[in-house]
Protein backbone atom coordinates (compact mmCIF):
# COMPACT_ATOMS: atom_id res chain seq x y z
CA UNK A 1 0.00 0.00 0.00
CA UNK A 2 1.14 3.72 -1.12
CA UNK A 3 1.78 6.36 1.71
CA UNK A 4 -1.11 8.36 -0.28
CA UNK A 5 -3.07 5.10 0.11
CA UNK A 6 -2.69 4.54 3.87
CA UNK A 7 -2.75 8.13 4.82
CA UNK A 8 -6.84 8.51 2.79
CA UNK A 9 -7.76 5.58 4.63
CA UNK A 10 -6.93 7.41 7.88
CA UNK A 11 -8.90 10.46 7.00
CA UNK A 12 -11.94 7.89 5.73
CA UNK A 13 -12.09 6.97 9.32
CA UNK A 14 -11.69 10.03 10.31
CA UNK A 15 -13.94 11.51 8.60
CA UNK A 16 -16.85 9.08 9.70
CA UNK A 17 -16.00 8.97 13.28
CA UNK A 18 -16.62 12.87 12.72
CA UNK A 19 -20.38 12.14 11.05
CA UNK A 20 -20.70 9.74 13.75
CA UNK A 21 -19.91 12.74 16.67
CA UNK A 22 -22.50 15.28 14.89
CA UNK A 23 -20.45 16.64 12.40
CA UNK A 24 -21.11 17.62 8.44
CA UNK A 25 -18.48 16.92 6.64
CA UNK A 26 -18.22 19.99 4.51
CA UNK A 27 -14.77 19.55 2.17
CA UNK A 28 -12.18 17.21 1.98
CA UNK A 29 -8.45 17.99 1.01
CA UNK A 30 -9.56 21.29 -0.04
CA UNK A 31 -5.82 22.28 -1.09
CA UNK A 32 -4.73 25.73 -2.47
CA UNK A 33 -1.23 27.24 -3.32
CA UNK A 34 -0.85 28.05 0.29
CA UNK A 35 -1.85 23.92 1.55
CA UNK A 36 -4.08 21.61 2.04
CA UNK A 37 -6.97 21.04 4.66
CA UNK A 38 -7.19 17.29 5.49
CA UNK A 39 -11.02 17.67 6.33
CA UNK A 40 -13.59 21.04 7.52
CA UNK A 41 -16.60 20.03 9.06
CA UNK A 42 -19.11 21.78 11.12
CA UNK A 43 -20.94 21.43 13.94
CA UNK A 44 -23.30 23.89 15.69
CA UNK A 45 -22.51 26.60 12.98
CA UNK A 46 -18.88 26.57 14.37
CA UNK A 47 -16.38 25.38 11.20
CA UNK A 48 -13.84 22.68 12.03
CA UNK A 49 -10.22 22.56 10.09
CA UNK A 50 -8.95 19.07 10.72
CA UNK A 51 -5.46 17.55 10.35
CA UNK A 52 -5.80 13.93 9.88
CA UNK A 53 -1.91 11.98 11.11
CA UNK A 54 -2.47 8.14 10.35
CA UNK A 55 0.50 6.18 11.77
CA UNK A 56 1.55 2.67 13.15
CA UNK A 57 1.94 2.94 17.02
CA UNK A 58 5.44 3.67 17.41
CA UNK A 59 7.74 4.86 20.20
CA UNK A 60 8.64 7.78 18.89
CA UNK A 61 6.08 9.91 20.19
CA UNK A 62 2.31 10.84 19.07
CA UNK A 63 1.12 11.77 15.67
CA UNK A 64 -0.17 14.58 16.80
CA UNK A 65 3.05 15.75 17.68
CA UNK A 66 4.25 15.82 14.16
CA UNK A 67 2.10 19.44 13.56
CA UNK A 68 4.47 21.84 14.27
CA UNK A 69 4.25 25.88 14.09
CA UNK A 70 5.19 25.86 10.07
CA UNK A 71 2.42 23.33 9.45
CA UNK A 72 -0.09 24.83 11.65
CA UNK A 73 0.91 28.02 9.67
CA UNK A 74 -0.14 26.27 6.52
CA UNK A 75 -3.13 25.41 7.56
CA UNK A 76 -4.64 28.62 9.19
CA UNK A 77 -3.64 30.44 6.02
CA UNK A 78 -5.69 27.86 3.71
CA UNK A 79 -8.38 28.29 6.90
CA UNK A 80 -8.28 32.03 5.80
CA UNK A 81 -8.93 31.35 2.07
CA UNK A 82 -11.50 29.07 2.81
CA UNK A 83 -13.25 31.62 5.15
CA UNK A 84 -12.94 34.10 2.65
CA UNK A 85 -13.82 32.03 -0.40
CA UNK A 86 -17.08 30.96 0.92
CA UNK A 87 -17.91 34.30 3.17
CA UNK A 88 -17.83 32.69 6.74
CA UNK A 89 -15.86 35.73 7.90
CA UNK A 90 -17.95 35.43 11.18
CA UNK A 91 -18.53 32.04 11.52
CA UNK A 92 -16.41 30.64 14.79
CA UNK A 93 -13.56 28.78 14.08
CA UNK A 94 -10.95 26.18 15.36
CA UNK A 95 -8.44 23.91 14.47
CA UNK A 96 -8.29 20.01 15.48
CA UNK A 97 -5.73 16.94 15.08
CA UNK A 98 -7.32 13.36 14.45
CA UNK A 99 -5.08 10.58 15.06
CA UNK A 100 -5.52 7.47 13.47
CA UNK A 101 -3.20 4.36 14.93
CA UNK A 102 -3.62 1.26 12.19
CA UNK A 103 -2.81 -1.91 14.22
CA UNK A 104 -3.22 -4.57 11.53
CA UNK A 105 -6.50 -4.72 10.87
CA UNK A 106 -8.02 -2.48 13.22
CA UNK A 107 -7.55 1.57 14.32
CA UNK A 108 -7.69 4.19 17.28
CA UNK A 109 -8.91 7.20 16.88
CA UNK A 110 -7.92 10.43 19.35
CA UNK A 111 -9.55 13.34 18.62
CA UNK A 112 -7.52 16.74 19.98
CA UNK A 113 -10.41 19.47 19.78
CA UNK A 114 -8.82 22.96 19.63
CA UNK A 115 -5.24 21.31 19.26
CA UNK A 116 -3.84 24.23 18.20
CA UNK A 117 -4.92 28.11 18.12
CA UNK A 118 -4.23 30.84 15.31
CA UNK A 119 -1.15 32.81 17.07
CA UNK A 120 -0.36 35.08 13.57
CA UNK A 121 1.22 34.28 11.06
Amino acid sequence: MTKKAFGDQGEEAAARYLEQHSCRILERQFRTKVGEIDIIAEKGGELIFVEVKTRRPTHFGAPAQAVGRTKQQRIFRTAFLYVQKHGFEERACRFDVIEILVAGESYTVRHYENAFEFSGF
